[in-house]
């Protein structure tokens, strides 16, 4: 699999800015992206990880996330390039999706 480029330019500008609007804060220090995912109970919010994580292992991009009772903690970089790429708009996707 090819290696991932850093997201630069406009590209970067528009997604940042999309992300932001889908409850997304960006991280510039990192340049990772993060999101708290809130859910009824523990069940839901693990149903959540558990579709995440399919997702992260078929893009082969793996999230940092923590998970206490039914909230989830998700912060989302490409730590091969030290920032974001299009590998992490893919999952931020596929994660706002299943809420």
């Amino acid at each position: 699999m090819a290696r991932p480029s850093k997201l630069e330019g406009a590209e970067r500008a528009a997604a940042l800015t999309a992300l932001t609007a889908a409850g997304w804060t960006h991280d510039a220090k990192r340049d990772a992206i993060s999101k708290t995912y809130t859910f009824k109970n523990f069940v839901e919010a693990f149903g959540f990880m558990t579709k995440a994580a399919i997702w992260a292992e078929k893009l082969d991009h793996h999230p940092e996330w923590s998970n206490v009772y039914k909230t989830v903690e998700v912060t989302l970089s490409t730590h091969d390039v030290d920032g974001l790429t299009e590998l992490d708009l893919k999952l931020a996707q596929k994660m706002d999706a299943f809420t």
